[in-house]
């Protein structure tokens, strides 16, 4: 799924409009109308009190909307018109004309604290105060007002976006926004729902289709994309009758130290369990019979050193290489490296402190391939990149290393996000079971497996942060979050492949009467 810009979605507004032949008014009624429908496919005339809080933009105006048809529709509402300026939108004025002729209810003005209604915890408070073009502090007694909404426990849907977060920044003053229970977001959901600095200020989301102009939607191309499995299930590769092993290729992990070969194992595990033809594992002596023993389908090449990696040399020609993982610091293994990178052709998957020597080596980042892929936890990535104000800043300084050194980055997290040639492609599988030691490894292997089998590098990347978050969300419902580990998240792979695949489950339909009593008197 595309997600708009606050630009483009206003240039979609302004085409639609135009290419539909209807009014911006027509518009703002189609939104106001949807929101109307999701709330009332929910509730069924419920007489839950109804609260709607609407500013004097078109957030409001989308909120007259709403609240007159509520009204039409026999629920029990209360609306507000928050005053936080002179200036009124055309299309507010003219809904708040409409909701007069419909009710003798009138929208209440708000200028301040001491117009605050009572709300209690039972009712809905609906949130359509600011829009995405928002662009300046909120008044004091509006953040009184907001507070207000959080401290009434009420459920609380806001409009498109909830108010006081921007699309492009991070609020300074937190309560100076609407925590969401849930936001109706048109067309796309915003980059700020994903973001761990501001994806606190809605539980859950959902798009609402406004009946934007579809050409727009289908050519246009944006900086980032949602990634589910409808985006993933194009790339899928099926395989043939007479596929054969080395027809996906060998996949070489290089890691481990006295004590961390469980990293390799995890990694190596992974990147078999998700269809590499043949994995080797590169590590100290030290690993070979912990390997051997506990991952027959491996084969092993050792170091000559006991503990640590000293000399990557090895007469394989791997498909692709995943590097880094428990491998260590030691200054013999950081040479090791060096050298390894001076002379490696095959493509490579990067994790661990394999990124964190690069980061100390700046001049070692030239050796990569292109295309090469880099995994860092957040702390290896500050290393990677350096400290960050806020998660906007933190895309762009990722956004910049990945294009200055043509590299693939992933930034992981609860929606991980891969980064390449400027463009963002956000994760959503996965779950907070999955911090847990070993994940990452398997993950590094996981994309080292998928390369090997020859999907492209951003792909086996995107494909491979979704499996990872897929397989973990399954395993999750047999483990349960605190009971989840890595091993885990590679025994659950081979569901999250066949999920792909899987139709939603069908609402058998009711038999009518007729039928019931035809079969009685059979």
């Amino acid at each position: 799924m595309k997600l708009f810009s606050k630009e483009q979605i206003y240039e979609g507004d302004r085409l639609t409009v135009e290419r539909q032949k209807i009014t911006s008014t027509d518009l703002m009624e189609r939104a106001g109308v949807q929101i109307f429908n999701w709330i009332h496919l929910r509730l069924q005339g419920m007489q839950v009190p109804i609260h709607i809080f609407c500013g004097i933009g078109n957030n409001g105006g989308d909120g007259l909307v709403l609240a007159r048809h509520l009204i039409l529709h026999g629920y029990n509402v209360n609306t507000y018109v928050v005053n936080c300026s002179d200036k009124r939108s055309k299309d507010f004025l003219i809904n708040y004309d409409r909701i007069k002729q419909v009710t003798k209810k009138w929208p209440t003005l708000l200028k301040c604290e001491d117009d605050f209604p009572e709300i209690q915890a039972d009712d809905i408070v609906v949130d359509a105060v600011f829009g995405i073009g928002l662009n300046r502090p909120v008044d004091r007694w509006i953040k009184g007002l907001f507070m207000h909404f959080r401290k009434s426990g009420a459920f609380t849907l806001s409009v498109d976006i909830p108010s006081g977060l921007g699309t492009n920044f991070v609020p300074k003053d937190e309560d100076a926004v609407v925590w969401a229970n849930f936001t109706l977001s048109f067309v796309t959901p915003k980059l700020v729902f994903f973001l761990p600095e501001t994806a606190k200020f809605t539980r859950e989301w959902e798009a609402v289709d406004i009946g934007f102009d579809q050409e727009y939607v289908t050519i246009t191309e944006t900086d980032t994309e949602l990634i589910g499995k409808h985006e993933m299930l194009p790339l899928y590769m099926p395989r043939t009758k007479f596929s054969h092993k080395g027809d996906f290729g060998h996949s070489l992990i290089i890691g481990g130290s006295y004590g961390k070969i469980g990293a390799v194992i995890l990694a190596s595990k992974a990147a078999l369990s998700v269809g590499a033809g043949l994995v080797t594992a590169f590590v100290p002596k030290c690993g070979y019979i912990p390997l051997q023993t506990s991952f027959p389908e491996a084969m092993v090449i050792t170091d000559e050193d006991e503990n640590n990696i000293t000399n990557i040399s090895f007469e394989i020609t791997p498909t692709v290489i995943g590097l880094g993982i428990g491998i260590g610091t030691n200054l013999k293994t950081i040479s090791a490296f060096e050298s390894f990178l001076e002379q490696n052709k095959a493509p490579l998957v990067v994790d661990a402190d394999a990124i964190n020597i690069l980061s100390k080596n700046n001049k070692l980042l030239k050796l990569l391939p292109k295309q090469c892929i880099l995994t860092p936890h957040p702390k290896e990535l500050e290393r990677l990149i350096g400290k960050w104000k806020n998660d906007f800043d933190k895309l762009e300084k990722a956004k910049k290393f990945s294009k200055d050194h043509e590299i693939i980055l992933v930034i992981k997290g609860a929606n991980t996000i891969t980064i390449f040639d400027d463009k963002l492609y956000i994760n959503t599988t996965g779950n907070p079971g999955m911090a847990t030691a070993g994940s990452g490894d398997v993950l590094t292997g996981i994309i080292t497996g998928l390369v090997s089998q020859g999907y492209k590098p951003l792909e086996a990347t995107v494909f491979g942060v979704y499996l990872h978050g897929k397989s973990g969300d399954i395993a999750l419902e047999d483990y349960g979050y605190h009971s989840l580990i890595a091993t885990h998240i590679i025994n659950y792979l081979g569901e999250a492949f066949k999920d792909l695949f899987k139709q939603p489950e069908s609402i058998p339909e009711k038999e009518n009467d007729s039928d019931s009593n035809k079969k009685a008197t059979e």
